[in-house]
């Protein structure tokens, strides 16, 4: 499973290595991730996903050869990491794969990512001794593939020109010429729509509160180029999931529980799309846009540790406030020394 990733800039000129998940709007490459379920002694659940140990890509061998050494993903690598999803996509009749690709279908850690955030506050919800509600993880999971979608359709409508001047992303339905922006507006239409009718399953609470993330879902693929924080934007995106699940089953939100959660999945964000920016750093500069990897250069690391620092405190502050006990901040514990461990093995060449 261990991997470099690297692109044809990427294999010249940067030596990242990855370490966490990347997230849905950009990779076009997957990674395994393992659920881990955590049942707390008040019998609270938490669900989390911890990326495997056989995800860190950082080899110690590989970390020091030399980027022309690093063979570039090929489309069969591509294919086999995506399994089922890439294989239901390409099983697609020709004339729909372009759209199903747009909304990255056929990568779906981006769902996943943006999912998550949805199951832990949906868990932390659930009354003391019960399972978290299952028609509604699936309502949101159902959610997450559409706004995904609908992000990513957003994301390639802006960036088509961006796209065409960067070897990893060339070959996008948009920036390919197989899918027109007035065709993908009218995509963007009908995912929307299905939004809307998931939404509206909600209480009017949740109905009002995800409605407010339309402006950051819009505005997101436009701060690359305004600010060296696009992935700030892209945190507060991707986890208001963690504010949404919690007032969808409690009618409003408990700013003491879900204030801290958003903010630990905002941290997270920054974490594994700050290591995966630095594969995209030569062609940034180049195209003139922006990311946390420029911004942090031979700082990176520094500033992920305290990324990490401010994520488990989140996580503890969460845990006291609603009432958890040992299995929680075990796993807490956990994912700190995961994040440890990935710290330690992140090299990163400026």
């Amino acid at each position: 499973m261990n991997r470099v990733v690297s692109g044809a800039a990427h294999a010249q000129q940067s030596d990242t290595r990855w370490l966490l998940p990347p997230p849905g709007d950009v990779p076009e490459q997957q990674h395994e991730m393992w659920p881990l379920w955590l049942r707390p002694s008040c019998c609270r659940w938490l669900v989390g996903f911890v990326p495997p140990r056989g995800c860190c890509c950082c080899l110690t061998a590989a970390a020091r050869a030399p980027a022309h050494h690093v063979r570039p993903l090929s489309s069969g690598d591509i294919r086999r990491s995506s399994g089922l999803s890439a294989a239901l996509v390409g099983s697609a009749p020709p004339a729909v794969q372009p759209y199903l690709k747009l909304m990255r279908l056929d990568k779906p850690i981006g769902t996943w990512l943006l999912y998550l955030p949805c199951t832990w506050s949906i868990s932390l919800a659930a009354e003391p001794g019960c399972l978290p509600d299952l028609s509604m993880l699936a309502l949101f999971g159902t959610g997450a593939i559409l706004m995904r979608g609908a992000g990513c359709t957003i994301n390639d409508m802006w960036d088509k020109d961006i796209d065409r001047k960067v070897a990893r992303t060339e070959i996008r339905p948009i920036a390919a010429g197989d899918v027109s922006r007035f065709q993908a507006l009218v995509f963007l239409g009908g995912q929307l729509s299905l939004a809307l009718a998931v939404l509206l399953c909600l209480n009017y609470y949740s109905i009002v509160l995800g409605a407010a993330s339309l402006g950051l879902v819009v505005t997101y693929p436009l701060m690359k180029r305004l600010t060296y924080w696009p992935q700030l934007i892209l945190g507060l995106t991707f986890n208001w999931g963690a504010l949404l699940g919690w007032s969808a089953v409690k009618n409003s939100c408990d700013w003491s529980i879900c204030l801290p959660l958003y903010i630990s999945g905002v941290m997270w964000t920054l974490i594994y799309d700050t290591i995966y920016a630095h594969q995209d750093k030569a062609d940034d500069v180049l195209i003139g846009v922006k990311s946390t990897a420029l911004k942090f250069q031979e700082q990176t690391k520094q500033w992920l540790i305290g990324f990490s620092t401010i994520m488990l405190t989140g996580l503890t502050v969460v845990g006291l406030n609603s009432d958890q006990t040992l299995p929680y901040y075990a796993a807490v514990v956990t994912v700190g020394a995961h994040l440890a461990h990935q710290m330690c093995q992140l090299i990163i060449y400026v």
